[in-house]
C-alpha cells in the first residue's frame, strides 16, 4: 500500500466525446485486474478513512482496496457487498467526487483513490465468477412483507427482509423494477442490462413482484395493511418543482421526468407514442437546472442530436448540486453552460421559440453556508429555444390523500415523518424509506435508508411475535 507516492491516479479508458456522443452506451471501461490492483495499492490505509465516513452506506472502503491489492478480489467482493446491497450500481452512479473519492486524505496534490472503478471492477468480476448468487433465505418466518415502490429503497429493503426469511412481495406502478435506476437514469451512466440482472436475482431468490400494480387505483393501501404483517413505503418523489416565469404554460416547455422516461423506454425498445415530441433531434434544447437530473437530460438531448444545448443555472460552478465529473463530461460532449443565469419568460404563440433569461450575481453566505442571488439590474440575455426541459428537482406527491390514509403523518416539506430510530410512520407497522422520506436525494441514501427501514421492520415484527407468544 501507500503506492500513491510512486504511482499516479489513473481511471479507466473513457469513450473519445465525438463517439460517445452518437451512442447511449456507458461512457467508461473497466479496469483489469492489473490496474485494479495498482490503483488499490495507491490507498494510504489511513487511520480515519474520511472515504468510509463520507459514504452513506460506510462502505468499508480500505479494507476492500487493500484486499485488491493483494489479489484477494473474492475476499474484496464479499466486504464491498457486506454493506451495499447494489455495489453494481453504487460503482457506476455515485458522485464519488463529492463522496468517497472527494474526501479521500490523499486527493490534494496526489489524486485520490479511484474508488469507484475499483468498486466496478470487483462487482463486474464477482458477477463474471459466479460469486454473485440469489439470496438463501433464513427459514420461513412466516412474516408477510408489504413494499411500495420498486426503486433502490424497497429493493435494498427487499434484499434484507428476504434473507431473513419472510415473505416479501415488491409492488411497483412500472412494467419493470428499478425506478428511477431504470427509467430516469440515462444508459450512458448505467445500461438496463445492469439492473435487469439484479431484479433476476432477487426474484429467483423468492421475492415477489407484483408490477403494473400502481396502488391506489389497483389496489388500495388499506387492502395491502390487511394483506401483510408490516409494509413499506418507498415511492421516491416525482411531483415537478414549478418555476416563476412567464409563459410558461408554453408547448414543449416540459418537465425533465416525462422526457427521461420517454428516451429510456425508447432506448428499451418500447413503443413510445409521445417520443416524437419530446424528442430533442434536430432542436435548439434549453435545460434548466445543474443537478445530476439535468445533467442526465443535456447528456440525452446531445445523444439524441440536438441542434445545440444549453444549461441555464442561476448560481455558479462552485454552487452547482450536481456531480463536478458529469458537468466536464457533458462540456466535452458539447454542452453550452450559462452559469449566473435564470430564466424570466418563454416566447412564442403556441409554441415555446426562446428563453428571456437574467444574469444574477450571488449574495453574501447565510449562516448555512447557501450564497442566495439576486439579478444583475439590467442584465439580460436570450437563448434560441424550441424544447426547453425544467429540472428544477422534484417534491413528494400527497400520499394520505391519494391513498385515503389521513393518519399517515407528513413533515414540514410533504415528505413522510418517520421515527429515525425505526423509520416507522404513524401508522402501526407501516414504514418508509428513500427519497419518500429525504425529499430527492442520491441513490446511494436510498440504499442506505432501505437497509435500516428493513432493520427496524425486522425489530418491529419479534416485538410482536413476543407479545403474541406471551
Amino acid at each position: 500500500m501507500l503506492d500513491f507516492v510512486e504511482k499516479e491516479q489513473h481511471y479507466p479508458s473513457v469513450q473519445e466525446p465525438e463517439a460517445r456522443k452518437h451512442n447511449f452506451q456507458e461512457i467508461y471501461s473497466h479496469f483489469g485486474e492489473a490496474a485494479a490492483a495498482e490503483q488499490s495499492a495507491r490507498c494510504s490505509q489511513c487511520g480515519i478513512p474520511f472515504c468510509q465516513i463520507h459514504c452513506p452506506l460506510q462502505n468499508n472502503i480500505p479494507d476492500w482496496l487493500r484486499l485488491t491489492a493483494e489479489g484477494r478480489i473474492r475476499e474484496a467482493y464479499a466486504a464491498s457487498a457486506a454493506t451495499n446491497t447494489f455495489p453494481e450500481i453504487c460503482g457506476r452512479i455515485c458522485p464519488q467526487d463529492r463522496l468517497c473519492e472527494g474526501n479521500c486524505v490523499i486527493e490534494h496534490g496526489f489524486g485520490a483513490v479511484t474508488i469507484g472503478a475499483v468498486e466496478r471492477y470487483l462487482t463486474e468480476t464477482a458477477f463474471a465468477e459466479g460469486w454473485v448468487q440469489p439470496i438463501h433465505a433464513h427459514r420461513a418466518t412466516g412474516h408477510s412483507i408489504g413494499i411500495v415502490g420498486a426503486g433502490p429503497a424497497g429493493l435494498a429493503a427487499a434484499d434484507m427482509l428476504r434473507r431473513s426469511g419472510h415473505d416479501v412481495h415488491v409492488y411497483d406502478r412500472y412494467d419493470r423494477s428499478g425506478g428511477l435506476l431504470i427509467y430516469g437514469i440515462p444508459s450512458f451512466k448505467l445500461e438496463k442490462h445492469v439492473v435487469a440482472r439484479r431484479h433476476a436475482l432477487l426474484e429467483e431468490g423468492g421475492i415477489r413482484f407484483h408490477l403494473n400494480c400502481a396502488v391506489g387505483e389497483d389496489i388500495t393501501f388499506a387492502e395491502l395493511r390487511a394483506r401483510h404483517h408490516a409494509v413499506l413505503i418507498a415511492t421516491g418523489v416525482y411531483k415537478p418543482r414549478e418555476m416563476e416565469a412567464s409563459a410558461a404554460e408554453l408547448e414543449n416547455v416540459i418537465p425533465a421526468l416525462p422526457y427521461l422516461i420517454a428516451s429510456n423506454r425508447h432506448g428499451l425498445g418500447d413503443a413510445v407514442p409521445e417520443f416524437e415530441r419530446l424528442n430533442a433531434r434536430g432542436r435548439h434544447v434549453v435545460v434548466i437546472g445543474a443537478g445530476d437530473t439535468a445533467m442526465d437530460c443535456v447528456r440525452t438531448a446531445v445523444r439524441q442530436q440536438a441542434a445545440s444545448v444549453t444549461c441555464l443555472y442561476r448560481r455558479d460552478r462552485a454552487n452547482m448540486p450536481g456531480s463536478r465529473r458529469e458537468v466536464k463530461n457533458a462540456e466535452e460532449e458539447g454542452v453550452r453552460f450559462e452559469w449566473l443565469a435564470a430564466p424570466l419568460a418563454f416566447a412564442g404563440q403556441r409554441k415555446v421559440e426562446a428563453v428571456t433569461a437574467a444574469r444574477m450575481r450571488l449574495l453574501p453566505a447565510d449562516g448555512s453556508g447557501r450564497q442566495a442571488v439576486e439579478p444583475a439590474e439590467g442584465e439580460q440575455f436570450t437563448v434560441k429555444a424550441d424544447l426547453v426541459i425544467k429540472a428544477l428537482g422534484f417534491d413528494a406527491e400527497d400520499l394520505p390523500s391519494l391513498w385515503g390514509q389521513s393518519g399517515l403523518a407528513l413533515s414540514r416539506r410533504g415528505t413522510i415523518a418517520v421515527n429515525n430510530a425505526t423509520m416507522m410512520t404513524s401508522l402501526p407497522g407501516v414504514f418508509a424509506a428513500g427519497d419518500i422520506v429525504r425529499g430527492a436525494s442520491l441513490v446511494v441514501w436510498a440504499i442506505r435508508d432501505g437497509r435500516d427501514a428493513a432493520s427496524g421492520m425486522e425489530r418491529y415484527l419479534r416485538a410482536n411475535a413476543k407479545k403474541a407468544a406471551a
